[in-house]
Order: C-alpha cells, then sequence, then structure tokens
C-alpha cells in the first residue's frame, strides 16, 4: 500500500516513554524501521535540554528535536540549540513581582541551567524530584539570571491549575506562551497536590515542530502523525495532517485526536509506527479510550 504520511513526531513522556520511563524495545526497533524507510522522526518535548540530552543521544535519531514546549530546537546530535527564545527583562521582572506577592517555587531554566531558590518546606522540595540539574542560589543571583527560556512555577493548589495559570496571565497582562498542569500526572508525583504552570517567550507551541520540519526537510503538515497524551500537545495535534493519542491522555485531548492507541505500556504505539511504514489503515488500532 501507498505510505500515506513522511513524518513522525513523538512526545517523550507518557508517549515515548513507557511508566518506567524508558523506550520500549519494540518501539526502537518500529522507529529503525521508519526511518530506514525514509520516515523522519522527531522529539518533540516539553522537557529542557538538560532533561531531554540523554534521551536524544541514546535515540540518535538524526532529526532536531523541538524543547521546551516549542521555545528552543537543537541539533540532530542534541549537542548544541540551533533555536532559542528568552523570555524579555520586562517579563521576566514581572514574574519575579507575582513570586513575591504569591508565593511559590520559581525555577528559572535557560539553555544549560536551572536555578531556584532554597525550598522551604519538604513539599516543596519533593516537588522538585524528577527535575534535573537544579541549582539552588539565592535572591540576588536569581534576580540577577539572564537568558531565561521557561520560567517554572510549582504551588500547592490542588488540582486547579488552570486557575494558577489564568492568574499569572493577568498579572503578566503581555504575549507569552504558557502550558500548565497538575503534578499528579506525572508517575512520581501521583499523590501531590501541587501544580505547575510554565512560561515560556511567545512561540507556537510543539505546532513550531510543523515549521521545522518543513523548513529543513520540506515536509507538508498535512504528510505529518503527532503523537501525544497531554494538552501542550493540542498545538501540534491541530497543525498536522494526523493527531494520535495515547490512551493515558486525558478526555479533552483524546477528543481532539484522530485515532487514539492504548496506553503508554500497550505497545500500541510500535504497531502504529509499522503500520505506518507499510502504509496500512491506521484506524484499525483505534482504542476504546475513556
Amino acid at each position: 500500500m501507498t505510505r500515506t504520511h513522511d513524518a513522525l513526531l513523538l512526545d517523550l513522556d507518557g508517549t515515548l516513554l513507557d511508566s518506567q520511563e524508558t523506550v520500549p524495545s519494540a518501539t526502537r526497533l518500529a522507529i529503525a524501521e521508519a526511518r530506514e524507510a525514509g520516515i523522519k522522526v522527531m522529539v518533540v518535548t516539553g522537557r529542557s535540554w538538560l532533561s531531554a540530552e540523554p534521551i536524544l543521544k541514546e535515540l540518535d535519531l538524526g532529526t532536531p528535536a523541538l524543547l521546551f514546549n516549542g521555545a528552543a530546537v537543537c541539533d540532530a546530535k542534541g549537542e548544541r540549540l540551533i533555536e532559542e527564545r528568552v523570555l524579555s527583562n520586562r517579563i521576566m521582572g514581572k514574574l519575579h513581582a507575582f513570586r513575591r506577592e504569591h508565593g511559590g517555587l520559581m525555577i528559572l531554566m535557560g539553555a544549560r541551567r536551572k536555578l531556584c531558590l532554597q525550598p522551604r518546606s519538604k513539599a516543596e522540595e519533593r516537588s522538585l524530584e524528577g527535575l534535573t540539574g537544579v541549582q539552588y542560589v539565592d535572591e540576588a543571583a536569581l534576580m540577577a539570571e539572564e537568558y531565561v527560556v521557561r520560567v517554572t512555577f510549582l504551588a500547592d493548589r490542588g488540582e486547579d491549575s488552570g486557575a494558577y495559570a489564568g492568574a499569572i496571565e493577568n498579572h503578566l497582562a503581555q504575549p507569552v506562551y504558557m502550558t500548565h498542569f497538575p503534578l499528579s500526572i506525572l508517575a512520581r508525583h501521583r499523590a501531590s497536590q501541587f501544580v505547575a504552570v510554565d512560561v515560556h517567550p511567545p512561540c507556537r507551541g510543539k505546532a513550531e515542530a510543523l515549521r521545522v520540519l518543513k523548513e529543513q526537510f520540506g515536509i507538508d503538515p498535512s504528510r505529518v502523525v503527532a503523537v501525544g497524551d497531554a494538552s501542550n500537545d493540542l498545538p501540534m495535534f491541530r497543525a498536522a495532517g494526523l493527531a494520535v493519542a495515547m490512551g493515558n491522555a486525558g478526555p479533552d485531548v483524546q477528543q481532539e485526536a484522530d485515532l487514539v492507541l492504548g496506553d503508554l505500556d500497550s505497545g500500541d504505539l510500535a504497531r502504529m509506527i509499522v503500520a505506518m511504514v507499510r502504509g496500512e489503515d491506521l484506524q484499525s488500532l483505534q482504542s476504546s479510550g475513556v
């Protein structure tokens, strides 16, 4: 059968990585088959460069990777950023003012640095677990930091990350790209009452990956399959020719998908990639969803 897609965009957490935070062997083999067939496979993640780098080097996909929810792009070898947006001094000033007024942890993330103040409680300390490479600094060092790609706020707000994100957005009253989620969606934080809000420079989120594919490889968005599991994947869902949600995705994400697979441990992702390579009907993999 004739192949209908030429590129595959893969989110990391909850999608390419299983519940043990590893890439299943069957998925590795399927990706190798896709690459041999000439399909471009690209990682598209909300992770920072520091956090994603070991996985990118292990996979060695030969394509750029989208990082920081679209605010940065690293080269095919994962060795340098070829695109990087940073938050303006004006925005940073307003974010620091919000922190002083409302509390919560504020983590500043650059290409190679993550800075925050010392946690004030065990709960705050636990909320940082799994965040790669965080350095504790004093107030002066935090205020002086420049070239910030993302600011992450962590706060004890129950499950309502949207309300907290809205408060930050109203305080800023300037263009930024924001994502938010309750920490409890992450395996190591299932019992957490903290929420995370990520503030990035203006961009199109993960939809920036479609632009990169077009610019670097001439691949039209209609020929792209995008796979993810969270609300930050929706921009690439809306821009891609085929949007695929994992079975562990929330109802809002599944509703915007053209196809819903089984969950991250089901093996469906590997089966979908093989079917994509062979030009088979992907809808045969449709799961019942949630």
